[in-house]
């Protein structure tokens, strides 16, 4: 049975997408099989991957959830080990779709779970890339989640933000899914020689200890590296060619196992 990790933070710009898709990389060379859930209509997985999500997708989450298309037929191979089921345009109208049929939907935050539950015996690990939004879409992927990994992006105003999601994810665990464990928090974007980050970082550490919450040594730097490997790779860089320059997710992930 697969481990489902919802990533997730409602502020945009913490790197919700490069996590899961490098840590996706890391898992993809240890040979494990991985699918990563595009839940932001976005498409910024597909992206990362080199498709083309305007062209390349006639069917996408939006079709698992809603119209129960079976996800198998949905799902595009990215890597040996990577699939996606990939975001279409079509995502947008999901908690429209949703809230404007109660009957239809009368557990509105369990679609993904119903849905998507076989999923978890096909994978070893499935990522959830989420919008930065505290909407029914992450609703859903909180109820469908056995994990939550926050980003965060140490600016002044992101303390708010976090707090917001810690207080979200909790409500969800006594609602949906009690479950649902929060693996912690880790900076992103991080520039280290600047007092702010580190003066915010300090204060979300205190705040994470007095509230029992796991905050990583390991941090994202602020660097154009993962853009490039994008760019001219079509991969994360955790795939690409200058493996050595992503070994900062290799860290998060083993300190993330550490702690299991």
């Amino acid at each position: 049975m697969g481990t489902v990790i919802c990533i997730n933070n409602n502020k945009g710009g913490s790197l919700k997408t490069t996590t899961a898709t490098n840590l996706a990389g890391v898992l993809a060379t240890e040979k494990k099989k991985v699918l990563i859930i595009d839940a932001d209509n976005q498409s910024n997985v597909a992206l990362t991957f080199g498709f083309n999500p305007d062209n390349d997708f006639e069917q996408g989450l939006y079709n698992v959830l809603l119209e129960e298309t079976d996800p198998k037929e949905v799902i595009v191979k990215a890597h040996d080990y990577i699939d996606i089921l990939p975001a279409n345009d079509d995502l947008v109208g999901f908690d429209f779709g949703v809230i404007g049929d109660r009957d239809q939907y009368p557990e509105p935050f369990t679609i993904m779970k119903k849905t998507c539950a076989k999923l978890k015996n096909e994978y070893d690990y499935i990522f959830i890339d989420t919008p930065p939004s505290l909407s029914l879409m992450v609703g859903n992927a909180f109820t469908f989640a056995d994990e939550v990994l926050i980003p965060y992006n140490p600016e002044s105003y992101s303390m708010r933000s976090l707090i917001k999601v810690l207080q979200t994810i909790e409500d969800f665990k006594e609602q949906y899914n009690p479950d649902l464990n929060l693996l912690g928090v880790f900076a992103t974007m991080v520039n280290y020689q600047t007092t702010l980050h580190q003066e915010v970082m300090q204060e979300t550490r205190r705040y994470a200890i007095e509230n029992g919450v796991k905050m990583f040594d390991t941090y994202i730097p602020s660097t154009i590296r993962f853009a490039s490997s994008v760019a001219y790779d079509n991969l994360p860089a955790t795939l690409g060619k200058n493996i050595q320059k992503a070994n900062v997710y290799f860290e998060l992930w083993k300190e993330i196992n550490e702690d299991e």
